[in-house]
């Protein structure tokens, strides 16, 4: 309690707890980042901590510092208040209701602010002329002549916070127990017929309880443990579907809330911030005839239980008589129906039964007392009656005269900024996901679909004004469309003069097409340097436009002069380059050098007189000879097999 918080509009200020501070845990992704560098920027007092609340996203580091220093204010008059008196007296108390709704609660997506009284107008005037005069003009005076709860349906509201059953649109209802360990909120479909099937009225039934069931909560202020029964659903995406609505129904509230899955057993649980007593805890108290437990006994179950009790102090000892006093009907039930037994208690324990009915009393309260032997009013044979008139009638608990609290006034009030409110950024408003009755996969645009929609066809008198006035211009679509159809002939005969054109002999390739290792060599006249797709498309314009070529005047290309050793080199590094022959050629270039090579080897064992090896290994007797073994067919490079031919 020594740790001090003043809380302000966008920030929360601990004067005396440097350690403290941060952002609120509600704020997550990159306004959580956003707002971090904006703390870092603000000017606070050595040893203060600040948290920066959710109102303050979307906040200036202007705003956010006339915040700061406002509380730094009333800091500073605590403190001086606390060293003028003597101990103990009041400093400073939290802000009246009408501060913190205004507070906490006027955001920019509020239409407006009504008050029906003048004096309280006038204060929520200078207040918000104070903090946020940009709010001024929503605040208005209520003057009607009925009650400003009547008109807006605001009592029936109030009322169904108290109840325990509350009625949905679609007919069905949510039952609140609270309970000793938690909160159980049990959905009942009742009269709700909306949907197709059981499934479809499940799902819109417990889409309605999940906004109500997080209005409930936020009304009546109940924390701790919530257990939700919701009505079960065979479908894994009409469950997520109610998760989802209900996350999004409590992100407005202010308490941390914990959410879980729904079980298979229909149940989810959730835990809420208790930051104040409930509703029921505040303005209810304990039933004086069930004792808070929902349900009493009835008259014969409490007759039964009493007659035993007498049974059970007439068997102690030295016990001279046992009186019970009872609720009326109580009493007429043991008095006629259980006549008998009283009697046989009596006579087997010689010990006087006295049952009065007291018509002040309730089931299931009863009053039970055994009186000695020795006791005097045993003696002296004390009449029921008289008994019955000596008991003092209860007091009601229900209606209890309070009296009039006096309060000690703080000593720090009404403290003002020192400079006016910086004018305030638009506050970004939530924006809501449309509900849509069917759940599901969203609609793609139109943009994203594969499939164009049709061009819509002409009616006879459009093709009738048409023809007489001209063609309109066609849309966007339609134009994309014939220009494609006027480039599919071209290509078309592109592609035949490939076709048509002389295989030209791969030695007499151009320079300029001779593959991608030339391209770090080989440079345009003017210097600049191509790549195969742009020199493939140079030499396609030349050959078409041959005029072009014929019309251009030649131009002198001076060469530098280059040394010989230069010469050599790139000679070299052109030969290394040449195209790639093809595969007769090579096949007679590998047969070249393998006959060359045997020539070398017989010329070297003729002069060194060495005999030559055979190294061909040994075939088995009964195998098929080298000679004789089919030849496989080579695959060619179109896929077919092309056969050997036999020399």
């Amino acid at each position: 309690t020594t740790y001090i918080s003043l809380a302000g509009r966008y920030l929360v200020l601990m004067p005396n707890n440097p350690d403290a501070g941060g952002i609120s845990r509600r704020i997550e992704g990159e306004d959580r980042a956003e707002l971090r560098d904006k703390l870092a920027n603000l000017t606070m007092t050595q040893g203060a901590g600040v948290i920066i609340r959710t109102a303050g996203v979307g906040r200036t580091v202007e705003e956010l510092q006339w915040d700061l220093d406002y509380l730094d204010t009333a800091w500073q008059a605590i403190r001086k208040a606390a060293l003028s008196g003597v101990a103990p007296f009041l400093i400073y108390q939290e802000s009246n209701v009408i501060v913190r709704a205004i507070r906490d609660h006027l955001r920019q997506d509020i239409g407006e602010v009504l008050v029906d009284s003048e004096e309280v107008f006038d204060k929520v005037k200078d207040l918000i002329q104070q903090v946020m005069p940009s709010f001024g003009n929503k605040v208005k005076l209520y003057q009607d002549e009925t009650p400003m709860f009547n008109r807006f349906q605001i009592e029936g509201q109030i009322e169904s916070a108290f109840q325990r059953e509350v009625r949905l649109p679609s007919g069905g209802a949510i039952v609140i127990d609270p309970t000793e360990a938690l909160v159980s909120i049990d959905i009942n479909s009742a009269r709700a017929t909306k949907g197709g099937d059981i499934e479809e009225t499940a799902l819109h039934t417990n889409l309605e309880a999940a906004d109500e069931i997080a209005r409930q909560l936020r009304l009546r202020d109940m924390g701790g443990l919530v257990v939700i029964d919701f009505i079960d659903m065979s479908a894994n995406k009409n469950q997520k579907a109610v998760e989802n609505r209900l996350k999004d129904a409590l992100k407005p509230d202010r308490a941390r809330v914990q959410i879980g899955r729904i079980s298979r057993f229909g149940l989810l649980e959730m835990s809420r911030q208790r930051l104040r007593p409930s509703l029921g805890e505040t303005s209810g108290v304990v039933c004086p005839r069930c004792h808070g437990q929902g349900s009493i006994r009835d008259v014969q179950s409490l007759a039964l239980q009493i007659l035993r009790l007498l049974e059970d102090e007439a068997v102690k000892e030295r016990t001279g008589e046992v009186r019970v006093q009872v609720p009326v009907p109580v009493g007429t039930f043991l008095l006629n129906e259980k006549r008998q037994q009283l009697e046989s208690i009596q006579r087997r324990h010689k010990v006087r039964v006295l049952v009065i009915p007291n018509p002040n009393m309730e089931t299931p309260n009863y009053d039970l007392q055994r009186l000695r032997d020795d006791d005097p009013q045993v003696a002296s044979l004390e009449l029921s009656i008289d008994i019955q008139t000596a008991t003092p009638d209860p007091e009601p608990e229900l209606v209890r005269a309070r009296q009039a609290e006096v309060r000690e006034k703080a000593l720090v009030t009404d403290i003002k900024p020192k400079t006016p409110a910086p004018e305030s950024a638009p506050e970004p408003t939530p924006v809501e996901a449309k509900t849509d009755d069917s759940i599901g996969r969203k609609k793609r645009p139109e943009s994203a679909r594969r499939r164009q929609p049709k061009p819509e066809s002409k009616s006879l008198v459009n093709r009738v004004l048409g023809f007489l006035f001209g063609e309109p211009e066609a849309p966007a679509s339609s134009s994309r469309q014939e220009t494609n159809n006027r480039r599919r002939p071209q290509k078309k005969a592109e592609r035949n003069d490939r076709k048509e054109r002389p295989e030209s002999d791969p030695t007499q390739r151009p320079e300029t097409n001779r593959g991608p290792q030339q391209q770090e060599t080989e440079r345009s006249a003017d210097g600049s340097q191509g790549g195969r797709r742009r020199r493939r498309r140079r030499n396609k314009n030349r050959s078409e436009t041959p005029e072009s070529v014929e019309t251009t005047t030649p131009t002198t290309v001076t060469t530098p002069e280059v040394s010989p050793e230069r010469e050599a080199e790139l000679k070299a590094h052109e030969e290394n380059l040449s195209p790639r022959p093809k595969r007769a050629q090579r096949k007679q270039r590998g047969e070249e050098a393998i006959a060359s090579q045997e020539a070398k080897l017989e010329n070297h064992a003729t002069t060194s007189g060495e005999t030559t090896i055979d190294d061909a290994p040994v075939l088995n007797e009964g195998m098929i000879a080298d000679a004789d073994k089919p030849k496989r067919a080579r695959r060619g490079r179109r896929g077919s097999r092309k056969t050997n031919e036999t020399v």
